[in-house]
C-alpha cells in the first residue's frame, strides 16, 4: 500500500496546525465577548452575533495576515535555502514551499468565508442597536437605559443615536454609513469581492490585465482593514468594580443609576482596541522589502544577445544581465515595456549555470507572446540589430522545485507537453557536471519521461536532448540518463506506416534519438515498480511538471511505490507550481 507520511505527512500537520489556529483564535474571541464582564451591556444590545462577529473578525485578521507571504517570492527563495539546515523532514519542509500559490488561494477562500459569517453577523448586531435606539421603557428598560446613555466621552454604549422611519429599511443604512467601521467595511467588502472574481483561471489567462489591475487592491483592502475599527463602536465597560453589570442591571436598580446614595454608578465604557494593525503591519512591511527588492532587480539593464527561431513557432531568447545568478530549474518573469508596462509573464530558463548567458524558449500562443516575437524581429529572415531589439525587464530568478534534484542520488523527471520545458535546464547542466567530472555530484541516475501530443513544438528540445545523449555516450556514462519519449496522439496512417517501416533501424523514425519512442500514454505504475526494483534503499526524487490530472496519478504513485522497510525505495514527490 506504500507510505504516504513521506510525502503527506508534512503537509497535512501543517494545515491542521493551520485550522487550529483558526479554530483557536475563533473560539478564544467568541466566548471572550460572550462571557466577560466588561461585555455584558454590549452584548445584552447586539445579542449573539457580537462574539460571532467577532471572532470572525480576528480569523480575518489571522488570515489576511498570512495570505501576504505566499506572494512574497523572494522570501520563499530564501527560506528554500534556509531549510537545508534542518535535518528532519528538510525535503519536506522545502516541498511547501512550492504550494505557496495553492495556499495563497486557500487563505483567499477562508477570509472569503469569515467575511459572509462577519458581515451577516453585523446586520443582525446594527438591526438590534437600531431597534435599541428607540425602544420604550416600559417595553426593555435596560435596553432603553442603555441607548439614552449621556453622549460624553465614556457615557455612551449605543452608536445610534437617531430612529428614522425612513422605507425598506433605510434607516439601518444610514446609520451604519455614519460609522467609519460601515464606510470601510463596504469598501474593503469590495476590493475584496473584485480581487477574488477576477483571479479565476479564465480571467488570469484571457483577461491578464485585469486580473493584474485588480488584485493591485489590496493595497485598498488593507487601508481599508487598519482603519475599520479604529472608531471602537464595540465599546467595553471599564468601571465593573464600581458598577457590577449582573446587580446593576436588575431592572429594580435601573432608577438608582448615577445617584449618591446607589451603589449603581453611571457605567462607563471604553472604546474597542482596534487590532488588524496588529496582525498585518509586519507583514506589510515584509511585502513591501519584497517589491523594493523587485524593483531593483527589475531597475538592471537586460541585453539581448541573440534571438533563435525554431521551428513550430518557438523563439529562444538569450539575454546577459550584471548579478545574475541562476540554479536550474528556476525561473523569472520578463515584462517588455513596448508591449505593456503592466504584463509580467513567467518562463522556465532553459539555460545551464555554466553558460555564459540565461535564456528562455517562447512558444507564439497568444496575443502577448506573438508582440513579442514581432518586437524582437523573429517573424522576420533579416536578423534585427541589437540597437533596435526592445527593452526588456527581468524579475528572478526564482526556486523551484526541480532545483532539489542534485540532492537525490537518484532523479525521475516527468515533463508533460510544455511542462518539458524545465528539464532543459536541468539536462543541460547535469550534462555539464558529468562532463567535468563534479566531485560534489550527488545525482548518479536520472529517469526521463517526456508524454507529448506533438513534437513538432519542442523540436529544439529534442534536439538539445539529443546533443546531451551523444556526449554522455562519448564520454561511456550513455546509463547515466535513461529517457523514454511518449506520444500520445497527433501520428496519421501514412506516419505510423513509416514509423513501422523504421521500427528495425537504430535512431528513432520520429525524434532521431537513440532510444524509441513509445506511442500511447505510460502505464505510470508499471513504471515506478520497474524503477522501485532497480533502486531498493534510494531515495527518489520525482520532478513533475504538467496538467493537474496527471499530477494526481503521479503523486499517487510516489505514495503506493513507497516503503520504509528495511531496503525499501522512498519516493519523494515534487510539482513545479509558478
Amino acid at each position: 500500500m506504500g507510505d504516504q507520511f513521506i510525502n503527506e505527512g508534512i503537509r497535512w500537520a501543517l494545515l491542521v496546525g493551520w485550522l487550529a489556529a483558526n479554530l483557536i483564535t475563533w473560539l478564544v474571541v467568541y466566548f471572550k465577548y460572550a462571557n466577560e464582564e466588561e461585555y455584558n451591556y454590549t452584548l445584552y444590545l447586539m445579542g449573539y452575533g457580537l462574539p460571532v462577529a467577532r471572532g470572525s473578525a480576528a480569523c480575518i485578521n489571522l488570515n489576511s495576515m498570512l495570505i501576504v507571504f505566499p506572494v512574497c517570492r523572494n522570501l520563499i527563495s530564501f527560506f528554500r535555502g534556509s531549510c537545508e539546515t534542518n535535518r528532519c523532514y528538510r525535503r519536506s519542509i522545502r516541498r511547501q514551499l512550492d504550494k505557496n500559490i495553492t495556499f495563497h488561494k486557500l487563505l483567499a477562500y477562508t477570509i472569503a468565508l469569515f467575511m459572509i459569517l462577519h458581515i451577516i453577523s453585523h446586520c443582525f448586531n446594527f438591526q438590534h442597536l437600531y431597534t435599541a435606539s428607540a425602544v420604550s421603557k416600559d417595553k426593555d428598560p435596560l435596553g432603553s437605559k442603555l441607548s439614552n446613555l449621556q453622549r460624553t466621552k465614556n457615557g455612551w454604549l449605543n452608536p445610534v443615536d437617531q430612529f428614522s422611519e425612513a422605507p425598506y429599511g433605510l434607516g439601518v443604512v444610514i446609520q451604519v454609513f455614519a460609522t467609519t467601521a460601515g464606510v470601510t467595511g463596504v469598501i474593503l467588502t469590495m476590493a475584496f469581492i473584485l480581487m477574488f472574481s477576477s483571479s479565476t483561471k479564465i480571467m488570469r489567462h484571457h483577461y491578464f490585465e485585469t486580473f493584474w489591475v485588480t488584485h493591485h487592491l489590496f493595497i485598498v483592502y488593507f487601508a481599508m482593514l487598519l482603519a475599520h475599527g479604529t472608531q471602537g463602536i464595540v465599546r467595553n465597560q471599564i468601571n465593573i468594580d464600581q458598577h457590577d453589570p449582573y446587580v446593576c442591571g436588575q431592572e429594580e436598580n435601573l432608577d438608582s443609576w448615577g445617584k449618591t446614595d446607589s451603589d449603581c454608578p453611571f457605567p462607563l465604557f471604553g472604546p474597542g482596541e482596534a487590532a488588524s494593525w496588529k496582525w498585518c503591519v509586519f507583514p506589510l512591511v515584509i511585502y513591501f522589502l519584497e517589491r523594493c527588492i523587485r524593483f531593483y532587480r527589475t531597475s538592471h539593464t537586460v541585453t539581448i544577445t541573440k534571438v533563435v527561431s525554431h521551428p513550430s513557432n518557438v523563439v529562444e531568447l538569450q539575454m546577459k544581465r550584471d548579478g545574475f545568478h541562476m540554479q536550474p530549474g528556476q525561473y523569472v518573469f520578463l515584462l517588455c515595456p513596448k508591449i505593456s508596462r503592466l504584463e509580467w509573464h513567467p518562463f522556465t530558463l532553459t539555460s545551464a549555470p555554466d553558460e555564459d548567458h540565461f535564456s528562455v524558449h517562447i512558444r507564439t500562443v497568444g496575443d502577448w507572446t506573438n508582440a513579442l516575437v514581432k518586437a524582437v524581429g523573429a517573424d522576420k529572415d533579416e536578423t534585427m540589430s541589437p540597437a533596435k531589439l526592445p527593452r526588456i525587464s527581468v524579475d528572478g530568478p526564482f526556486g523551484t522545485a526541480s532545483i532539489d534534484i542534485f540532492k537525490y542520488e537518484v532523479g525521475v523527471c516527468i515533463g508533460a507537453g510544455i511542462g518539458v520545458t524545465p528539464f532543459a535546464s536541468i539536462l543541460k547542466s547535469i550534462w555539464y557536471k558529468v562532463q567535468r567530472q563534479d566531485q560534489d555530484l550527488k545525482l548518479q541516475k536520472v529517469y526521463f519521461f517526456w508524454v507529448c501530443s506533438d513534437f513538432g513544438a519542442f523540436e529544439w528540445f529534442q534536439e538539445m536532448l539529443a546533443q546531451v545523449e551523444n556526449d554522455l555516450t562519448a564520454i561511456g556514462k550513455a546509463d547515466f540518463l535513461e529517457y523514454h519519449i511518449y506520444l500520445s496522439r497527433g501520428w496519421d496512417p501514412d506516419q505510423a506506416k513509416n514509423i513501422y517501416l523504421a521500427e528495425e533501424q537504430e535512431i528513432d523514425a520520429v525524434t532521431g534519438l537513440r532510444q524509441k519512442t513509445n506511442y500511447g500514454r505510460p502505464i505510470w505504475h508499471s513504471n515506478f515498480k520497474q524503477i522501485a526494483d532497480d533502486n531498493k534503499g534510494q531515495h527518489i526524487g520525482v520532478f513533475f511538471c504538467g496538467p493537474k490530472p496527471l499530477s494526481k496519478v503521479l503523486h499517487k504513485c510516489c505514495n503506493n511505490y513507497t516503503s520504509r522497510e528495511a531496503g525499501g525505495t522512498i519516493f519523494f514527490y515534487n510539482k513545479e507550481n509558478f
